[in-house]
Parts: C-alpha cells; structure tokens; sequence
C-alpha cells in the first residue's frame, strides 16, 4: 500500500527561508498520532520519504520512530508535481510518502481520480491505484486514542 501524508501544521516563515519552517507544537502532537494511528492499525511501513523542508522531514521522522521505520529525503517531494508510484518504487510494497500540497492532492488524484482534501497530518492510503483509506487529523487522533 501506498500512504500519502501531508506535513503538520507548521510555523509561519517569519522572515526565514519557507523550507526552513519548523514545527508547531501542535504539528509536533499531529506527527506523533499520525504514527500512533498507523501503529494501532499495525500499519507495517517499509519505508518513508520525505520532502528535504523541514516542516515534512520532522512530520516524518516523530510519525516514523514509532512505526521503527527510517526516514529517506527525497528532493522531488519538496515541492512541484511527482509521480508517487515511480518515487515508492523499490522501496518495498508499504511505502509513506511525506510531502506538501496542492502536490499530496494531486498525487492522490493522479493515482486514484480521487479528489480529496489534504489538510494538515491528513493521509491517504493507496493500493492498486484505487483510495481505499483517507483519515484526517480528528479520525487519527480517535484511532490513536489522544
């Protein structure tokens, strides 16, 4: 299967560079019951990839420390269209994908016809191009009992 994760809520620039914005705390909380939930649903992950912003590096690394699963930087999720199948391949048949939007959106779309929205820590499951899991935030936090 296929995850796509969009990255947690997220500090505004503030005068730093965008792919250099930081977590918020409640992005912090986000990251963690993305993976509690993953965990409670004995999600197995082969492996993730993460955008090289900060904001979804950090959103991957807290969901993936509880699912033991390292996290890979991959520059073609850090912003612009990607093709979700051609970056998971190889990787193994349970791959997250950590990135940004409207590109989580579209990728989505692209895989499935799918047109879904992304909020912030929303993500979606993926298996033979058809959207067969997609959980918000509140949905998350009730799999994961926070």
């Amino acid at each position: 299967m296929l995850w796509i994760l969009r990255h947690a809520d997220a500090e505004d620039a503030n005068g730093r560079p965008d792919a250099e914005r930081p977590l918020t705390e409640k992005g912090r909380g986000q990251a963690a019951i993305v993976g509690a939930a993953l965990a409670a649903l004995d999600v197995r992950l082969d492996a993730c990839l993460a955008s090289p912003r900060l904001r979804a590096l950090d959103t991957a690394t807290i969901a993936c420390a509880q699912l033991g699963v390292d996290v890979h930087v991959t520059p073609e999720l850090g912003g612009g269209g990607f093709d979700a199948e051609q970056l998971a391949a190889g990787f193994g048949a349970h791959v997250l994908l950590v990135g940004h939007n409207p590109d989580v959106a579209h990728a989505v779309h692209d895989l499935t016809g799918a047109r879904v929205r992304m909020c912030k820590a929303a993500i979606a499951g993926i298996e033979a191009r058809e959207l067969l899991v997609f959980l918000t935030p509140v949905e998350l936090a009730a799999i994961a009992g926070d």
